[in-house]
């Protein structure tokens, strides 16, 4: 499990089930696991600093790789 966080403010923004060993580039809605901050407006997802941490494209979300952090380990597959 990863904990997903804003890179700017540091808040937690969901838990998210990540397989296998690659990048987070996208996050998929049906992995997510717990939802701190979730803002969506204008196609994109927004922390509550203003920050925008990713665009939303239907069933899953593609991150941008310098407004987000993670702690937590990926599940191997």
């Amino acid at each position: 499990m990863l904990v997903i966080k804003c890179a700017a403010c540091r808040k937690k923004l969901w838990r998210y089930r990540k397989l296998g060993p690659g990048e987070v580039l996208r996050c998929h809605r049906e992995r997510i696991e717990k939802v701190w901050i979730l803002e969506e407006r204008d196609g994109k997802v927004w922390c509550q600093c203003g920050k925008a941490v990713g665009i939303d494209k239907g069933t899953f979300i593609k991150m941008n790789r310098n407004a987000f952090t993670y702690s937590g380990t990926k599940i191997d597959i």
